[in-house]
């Protein structure tokens, strides 16, 4: 207890506390030496309140029933009393403080308040509230915004097979005109594609860290949200990786996500005696087992002011979260989100880890930085996106029946007025070896780029709007544009071959010998631009000597195409389904090779080494 703990403990806590700017009880429980909820009985005592176990049949809430915001307010209303209503608290830091002078000031403050520990006020609101919270993480967004969610599907079942069927048909049957037309139409679509990488090209990315002169007294309190389903094995080193970010621990607030049914996940997070502030937050069953329904469930308890999306397999830098931190505070207000750049760690494992090295390289070290220095709607990739939870909160979240919830949050982000930026600090992944796990994940990348095109371009006009022309046709290529050039690139090929055959110079005439030359066209500067676009974003990575992979550009397009198809098939038959991703199957590490200098010397190291945060190790 309290009263037995040295002086010296004591001083330095609030010392520590005083210079991170938190409670001296958090720096205490962060660093193991006494437990929340024995604090909190303690202070309880000491205040002459009584201690809610919310536990027992007095504690049952008759007609006020807890709403799903009491998690993050942490507090909830009881009862009803003569004195008013009974408010059950769960105090932490500096709102100690607040209620100590309150206790000291209103003598009757026992009357009307009773302290209690975080976990057990968590456990009361889903005892009672369980139900709404669940129905909010799944169908919160479909209610507030049905244009705006997935789930409604407004008579388009067969919309992507129609599609693929009428490209087929067009481009193979249809006679004259019609598919001369036809292919020009689309090859212009694709050579703007191709041109808003030429543009990528060009652009020269000046971006540095931002100046990290924010002391830790002045840092927010940082929420993690780590959805986890059959990850076991990842649970030690995801904790090793997230104990060493350069940021107070008393400050970060971490969930770990999990299902139900997961026994094997929760157990090694119980054996791998996870920190005071990590805690496990388990996903409700009703709607689809989908990532973004995992992590709605989270948002209704994150305290954080920022909060930060982490997989499994991530290794953040050390410095990331400080650097969003900064980020935000140069960007302004109106900056609701940055994503930190995606990399592959395991590239050298085979050819398609190589060639997948390349396409994040090219995408987040190129692409990106021209999209945001542009300030165009910028579909985020799956992880290491830093948000504004209260504008995260108030665009809705994650829309839970979207597979691709990352792009779609993007897109709904720029739709607000909200900008979206990117902060040069990595998070290094695991690429699938295999092809097998390759094509299942390409399917559902795939298959939520469709979803996110479809649901955003239900109003095209109120779109434009939104986006102004420039973002509108931005987000035409990025996201339309991908899908239909993955879908059209084996039909474009095979009309090549059939021109081959005939031979260019007799294939129908001068109109034959015209859509052959915009076929080649298509078709060579799209290899060479993704080429190249993977090509500089390895020399920025320091990872040239992997470049050879580039040449099979043509081959690694054709499994795009497949995966694009198969995609296009579920969108029609199982729009919702999630195919898992596994993970942990590693065998090499460009990691140390392609880190910055400085970032080389920290990975690894914890920050805040004093006497005590060395004691919650």
């Amino acid at each position: 207890m309290i009263g037995t703990l040295p002086l010296a403990t004591l001083f330095d806590a609030a010392d520590r506390a005083e210079r991170i700017g938190v409670g001296g009880d958090e720096v205490l429980v962060a660093a193991g030496i006494i437990g929340r909820e024995a604090y909190l009985r303690r202070l309880a005592a000491w205040l002459g309140l009584q201690f809610a176990a919310l536990d027992g049949e007095d504690d049952r809430p008759g007609d006020l029933i807890p709403p799903p915001q009491a998690l993050a307010a942490g507090f909830v209303a009881l009862r009803r009393t003569p004195s008013g209503l009974l408010i059950a608290a769960a105090p932490q830091g500096r709102r100690i403080r607040d209620l100590v002078q309150l206790a000291r000031t209103l003598p009757a403050t026992g009357n009307t308040l009773h302290l209690t520990s975080p976990e057990r006020l968590e456990a009361y609101v889903l005892r009672h509230a369980g139900r709404r919270l669940a129905e909010a993480a799944a169908f919160d967004l479909k209610r507030r915004a049905p244009d705006l969610s997935a789930a409604v599907r407004r008579g388009r079942r067969h919309l992507p097979a129609a599609i693929g069927g009428g490209i087929i048909l067009a481009a193979l049957l249809a006679a004259g005109a019609a598919g001369a037309v036809t292919q020009i139409v689309l090859s212009f679509v694709f050579l703007g594609w191709i041109a808003l990488r030429v543009l990528a090209l060009m652009h020269a990315d000046n971006a540095r860290p931002p100046r990290l002169t924010c002391p830790d007294s002045d840092l927010p309190r940082y929420t993690i949200v780590v959805p986890l389903y059959r990850e076991a094995p990842m649970v030690a080193p995801l904790l090793a990786a997230l104990g060493a970010l350069d940021y107070p621990r008393e400050k970060l607030d971490i969930l770990l996500v999990i299902e139900a049914d997961d026994a094997e996940t929760r157990a090694a997070i119980e054996k791998a005696g996870a920190a005071p502030h990590v805690r496990v937050v388990v996903s409700p069953a009703p709607g689809p087992r989908t990532k973004p329904k995992a992590l709605n469930a989270a948002l209704a308890f994150a305290r954080g002011e920022h909060l930060v999306v982490y997989d499994a397999e991530d290794r953040p830098e050390p410095g990331q979260l400080r650097h969003a931190v900064a980020a935000f505070r140069e960007g302004g207000p109106a900056l609701a989100c940055v994503q930190a750049r995606l990399a592959i760690e395991n590239a050298r494992d085979g050819w398609l880890t190589r060639l997948f090295a390349g396409e994040y390289a090219g995408q987040f070290d190129v692409l990106l930085p021209m999209v945001t220095a542009h300030h165009l709607p910028l579909p985020l990739g799956g992880t290491s996106n830093h948000f504004r939870a209260d504008v995260l909160r108030r665009v809705g979240g994650w829309d839970a029946f979207n597979v691709t919830e990352d792009a779609d949050l993007g897109i709904r982000l720029a739709r607000f007025g909200w900008q979206t930026g990117l902060i040069a600090s990595t998070t290094w992944e695991e690429a699938p070896r295999r092809l097998p796990a390759w094509l299942r994940q390409r399917t559902r990348w795939f298959k939520g780029w469709m979803q996110t095109w479809l649901v955003h371009m239900r109003r095209p006009r109120r779109l434009l709007g939104e986006l102004g022309l420039t973002g509108f046709l931005a987000f035409q290529l990025m996201i339309g544009g991908s899908v239909l050039s993955a879908l059209v690139h084996p039909l474009f090929v095979l009309v090549l071959a059939l021109h081959a055959a005939e031979g260019f110079a007799t294939a129908s005439g001068g109109v034959g010998v015209l859509l052959a030359g915009l076929t080649v066209a298509t078709l060579t500067f799209g290899y060479l631009t993704s080429a190249a676009l993977a090509l500089a974003g390895l020399g920025r990575r320091r990872l040239l000597s992997i470049g050879w992979v580039a040449a099979t550009m043509p081959v690694y397009w054709l499994l795009l195409s497949a995966a694009a198809w198969r995609a296009a098939w579920q969108l029609a038959v199982d729009p919702f389904h999630w195919e898992k991703t596994e993970h942990g199957l590693a065998l090499t590490s460009v990691r140390q090779a392609g880190a910055p200098e400085d970032e080389r010397k920290r990975d690894g190291r914890r920050i805040g080494g004093d006497v005590l945060a060395g004691k919650a190790g």
